[in-house]
C-alpha cells in the first residue's frame, strides 16, 4: 500500500521546520548525521517508505488561517492518508466553541474523508489548560524527553569538575591543557560605560572588552537583563569569542534571575552553559579566591585556570520519558474562558525534546544553525511528525482502518511508565524538579508502536458520532453546529462523555453517570477479556459486564458506571484495563472530577 503523507510548512505558533517534520515522520532509512564536521550517528525516520507531499501555507514573516484552511482543502481532495500539523492558532477562538472554529471544522471534513489527522498539542506548558489542540477527531501529541543527553565539563584549575550542557568540541587538549579564566566584566576596556549601559558581563559587544585579556582565555559570560528580556543572544557569545579568539566561552546561570533553561546547540567555538545557580556560585567562588585584584578592584593578576570537555558524545542514563516543561497540559476546554469539556488532551505522548532531523542550511529564522544541514530542537512540533509515522506504519499494516481505529490502537496500548518502572514524571515550574504527570500531561501514554499494530481491541467513531457529540454539549445550538459542520443533529449522547473514545474524561460527575462504550475486536482469533478497574481518588467504578468473549471483526458494549463517593476539588486519575487470554491488553485512562455525591 502506497502511502501519502502531508506536512506544513512553518507553524503559527512552534517553532519547527518543515525538513525537520519530513525527516521525523518519513525520512530515509540511516541517514548520516554530521554537524561541523563531527559524525553524530544514523537518522531514521518513523515511515521511510511512506510518501510525502507538502503544502507550504505558511511563510517566514507571515501565516493566514485562509491558506492554512486552503493547504488542508487541497490535500484531503490530493488523497493524502495523514495530515500532520505542527500548527495551531495563538489562542482560542473568539465568539465560538474551540470544536467550532474554521480550523477544526477543516480537520473534521478531513477526517470524515478518511484522513487521519495529527496535531500538535502547544508548547505552552506546563501550565494547566494551555492545549491547543480541542477536537476529538484530532490526536493532540505532547512532548517528552528521551534518555539521550550530551554532557560537557567545565574543569577548574581545583580540580572540580561542574556539568553542563553545550553540543560544542573541548578546548584544545580535551581538558588537560588547562587556560586562563576570566570573568567578562573584569576583561572591560578602562573607562568604558559598557558594564553600566550594555550588560558587558553578557558578552554581546567584542569593543567593550580588552583583547589582550580575552584571547585564548575561557572567558564567564552571565545571563543577565538582556537574556532575560531577550535582547541578547548565544549568537552574540559566539561572534564575540570567534572576534577576540576566546579559547572557550561559559555561560552561566545569574543568581539574580536565578536557574536558566539550557538547550544543547552545536558550537563551532568550544563552549559550555552552566545553567543552575548553585553550580555558577562554586564557580565564582573558585574565581575570586585565585584571582587578585587591587583596592579599586581591578584585576592585576588572573590565577584561575580552566578546560571544557568533550560535549559531543551522547549518553544513554537516566528516566525516560519525562514529560517535557514546555509541553502544553490540559484539561481540554470547550471556550475562550477555559470551561473544561469532557474530552481528553492531549491524546498521546511521543518523544520531542532534543530530536536531531533534517535542516534547511539557510536557518531563516535561527541563524546561530546557518549552514547546519541537520539541528537539534525541541517542541512538541518534534513530537507530533512522530506519531505521524506511526501511522502510516499502522494503516498500511491495517489498510481498512479508519482514522479513529488508528489513533484508538496508539492509545489504548501506549505505556504510562518510564524505563525505570516508575509512572511517568513531568517537568513543572520549578526548573529541574520532577512530579508525577497524569493523563492531563501525556494524554494515554507514550506511544507504542509494535503494540499498537496489533491492539486487539479498538474504540470506533466517525462523523455522526461526532457530531452527535457536538449536538450533545451543554446549551449548544444545534442550529450552529448545522452552519458550522454541514451535519444535522439526529440521535443525541446522553451526556458528550458518551463520544466512543479510547478514554473518559467527566468534568462534573454530580452523583453518579453511566458512560457507553462499544469495542470492536480487530484481531485474527477470538479472545475472552476480563476487566479491572483502577479507580480515581474519590470515585468508584463498574464496569459490565466485567468479562466477555467476542469474535474477529464483532462488538461489545460496555457500561461503565461511576458513582461520586468523595467530592473532591480538582481532577482526579486512574484507568480501566480489559486484559485478553491472548495476552491483547488494553487501557482506557479516566479523569474524573468528582463534584457532589
Amino acid at each position: 500500500m502506497e502511502l501519502k503523507l502531508l506536512l506544513f510548512l512553518m507553524p503559527l505558533w512552534i517553532f519547527s521546520h518543515p525538513l525537520m517534520l519530513l525527516d521525523m515522520a518519513a525520512g530515509n532509512f540511516g541517514v548520516p548525521v554530521v554537524v561541523n564536521g563531527l559524525y553524530y550517528g544514523r537518522a531514521t525516520g518513523m515511515a521511510p517508505r511512506a510518501r510525502i507531499a507538502v503544502y507550504k501555507a505558511i511563510y517566514p514573516s507571515i501565516g493566514t488561517l485562509s491558506d492554512v484552511l486552503a493547504a488542508i482543502d487541497q490535500a484531503v481532495l490530493d488523497g493524502v492518508d495523514i495530515l500532520t500539523l505542527s500548527i495551531g492558532p495563538d489562542e482560542p477562538p473568539e465568539g465560538t466553541l474551540t470544536f467550532l472554529s474554521l480550523f477544526e471544522i477543516f480537520m473534521l471534513a478531513a477526517h470524515k474523508a478518511g484522513t487521519f489527522v495529527v496535531q500538535a498539542a502547544g508548547n505552552q506548558g506546563p501550565s494547566p489548560y494551555s492545549v491547543i489542540s480541542y477536537s476529538p477527531w484530532a490526536v493532540g501529541v505532547a512532548a517528552c524527553d528521551i534518555d539521550r543527553t550530551y554532557p560537557a565539563t567545565l574543569i577548574l584549575g581545583n580540580g572540580l569538575k561542574i556539568g553542563g550542557v553545550g553540543l560544542s568540541g573541548p578546548t584544545f587538549g580535551g581538558g588537560l591543557i588547562q587556560y586562563k579564566l576570566v570573568l567578562a566584566k573584569d576583561a572591560v576596556k578602562k573607562n568604558s560605560t559598557f558594564p553600566r549601559i550594555f550588560n558587558a558581563d553578557e558578552c554581546q559587544y567584542p569593543e567593550a572588552f580588552d583583547p589582550l585579556v580575552v584571547q585564548d582565555s575561557v572567558v564567564i559570560c552571565t545571563f543577565s537583563a538582556g537574556f532575560y528580556n531577550g535582547n541578547s543572544s548565544l549568537m552574540g557569545i559566539i561572534h564575540t569569542a570567534n572576534l577576540l579568539r576566546f579559547k572557550a566561552f561559559v555561560f552561566v546561570a545569574n543568581p539574580s534571575y536565578g536557574d536558566f533553561i539550557a538547550e544543547p546547540i552545536p558550537f563551532a567555538t568550544p563552549g559550555i552553559m552552566i545553567p543552575t545557580t548553585i553550580d555558577t556560585q562554586n564557580i565564582l567562588q573558585y574565581y575570586e579566591r585565585v584571582t587578585v585584584r587591587d583596592k579599586n578592584g581591578f584585576v592585576v593578576r588572573y590565577g584561575g585556570r580552566a578546560a571544557i570537555s568533550e560535549g559531543r558524545i551522547a549518553s544513554y542514563k537516566g528516566r525516560a520519558p519525562i514529560v517535557s516543561r514546555f509541553s502544553s497540559r490540559g484539561p481540554d476546554y470547550i471556550d475562550q474562558s477555559k470551561n473544561p469539556t469532557d474530552v481528553l488532551k492531549p491524546d498521546i505522548l511521543a518523544p520531542g525534546h532534543q530530536i536531531w532531523a533534517a535542516w534547511s542550511p539557510m536557518s531563516v529564522l535561527n541563524p546561530i544553525l546557518s549552514g547546519h544541514n541537520f539541528a537539534l530542537l525541541s517542541g512538541t512540533s518534534m513530537a507530533t511528525p512522530h506519531i505521524a509515522g506511526v501511522a502510516a506504519l499502522i494503516k498500511q499494516y491495517n489498510p481498512s482502518w479508519t482514522p479513529s481505529m488508528v489513533a484508538s490502537a496508539m492509545s489504548t496500548t501506549a505505556t504510562t511508565y518510564d524505563n525505570l518502572g516508575d509512572p511517568i514524571m513531568a517537568h513543572g515550574f520549578d526548573l529541574y524538579t520532577l512530579y508525577t504527570s497524569a493523563p492531563f500531561g501525556f494524554g494515554a501514554g507514550l506511544v507504542n508502536p509494535s503494540h499498537a499494530l496489533d491492539p486487539g481491541l479498538i474504540f470506533s467513531a466517525g462523523y455522526e458520532d461526532y457530531i452527535s457529540f457536538l449536538c450533545s454539549l451543554p446549551n449548544i445550538d444545534t442550529a450552529i453546529v448545522k452552519s458550522a459542520t454541514g451535519g444535522v443533529c439526529g440521535e443525541l449522547f446522553v451526556n458528550p462523555s458518551d463520544l466512543n473514545l479510547p478514554s473518559i474524561t467527566i468534568t462534573s460527575l454530580n452523583g453518579s453517570r453511566l458512560v457507553r462504550r462499544t469495542v470492536m475486536n480487530v484481531g485474527s482469533k477470538a479472545e475472552t477479556y476480563v476487566s479491572a478497574v483502577l479507580a480515581p481518588k474519590g470515585v468508584m467504578v463498574d464496569i459490565q459486564p466485567s468479562w466477555f468473549k467476542i469474535a474477529p471483526q464483532e462488538t461489545q458494549h460496555l457500561h461503565i458506571t461511576l458513582n461520586v463517593t468523595q467530592p473532591l476539588d480538582e481532577f482526579t486519575f486512574g484507568e480501566i484495563v480489559l486484559t485478553g487470554s491472548l495476552d491483547h491488553v488494553v487501557k482506557m485512562p479516566l479523569s474524573i472530577f468528582p463534584n457532589v455525591i
